[in-house]
């Protein structure tokens, strides 16, 4: 992953893209969760829930675990 999309910091609320499959929580690559609790320095809960809005699962992620999804254009970084 290149380092510059994993240097936006995370917050509360941000909504991320699983990048690993979690399959001991029954989350697979690419599914979309929300940060619900910064548990410590890049450690965060992160709950996935299905189109209905029912919990399907949480996990404690790392920041390098996941993806911020940015729904507003900011400028490229230029490495």
């Amino acid at each position: 992953m290149n380092s510059a999309m994993q240097s936006h910091q995370a917050k509360l609320l941000d909504v991320v893209a699983l990048l690993n499959e979690r399959p001991e929580e029954g989350l697979v690559s690419g599914q979309v969760g929300t940060i619900v609790e910064i548990l410590a320095e890049g450690v965060y809960e992160v709950e996935f829930s299905d189109s209905g809005g029912r919990t399907i699962g949480m996990a404690e992620l790392e920041r390098d675990d996941f993806l911020v999804l940015c729904h507003e254009a900011r400028p490229a970084l230029v490495a």
